[in-house]
């Protein structure tokens, strides 16, 4: 039983990784310190899909499954769970870019951000210069 509740808390933590991937760009505006971990995130993610590499999340999520006396998971987590729910499972490919999408323009918001905030910066340290 204990397994089982695992294997649901990893597939909790998988959800707030995938939120994460998709809006974590967005939240790096309010707190930009988070954006390399961000990037280290979306990094991760599409490594995951150019690559064989297994997730680990999926992994830990069949080990716990079969020490549960479950099955494991015959196909991916985003396979298993997301694909013909969040999207149809004829459209991935447009699924991938439409968060590929999302990423970019949260990543040039925060670019543009952090930009205008470096400039508010600086604007009155050069005024004291000039003073």
């Amino acid at each position: 039983m204990v397994y089982r509740w695992l294997a649901l808390a990893v597939i909790a933590l998988h959800f707030g990784y995938l939120a994460y991937l998709v809006a974590g760009g967005y939240l790096a505006w309010r707190w930009p310190r988070t954006f390399a971990l961000h990037m280290v995130a979306v990094t991760w993610g599409v490594l995951i899909i150019v690559t064989e590499v297994t997730c680990p999340m999926t992994w830990l999520q069949n080990t716990l499954r079969t020490r549960g006396g479950e099955p494991e998971l015959t196909m991916s987590f985003v396979d298993t769970y997301l694909r013909g729910v969040l999207f149809p499972a004829d459209h991935e490919v447009a699924a991938r870019v439409l968060v590929a999408l999302v990423v970019s323009l949260s990543w040039l918001g925060f670019a543009s951000r952090s930009a205008h905030a470096a400039a508010r910066v600086a604007a009155p340290a050069a005024e004291r210069q000039r003073a």
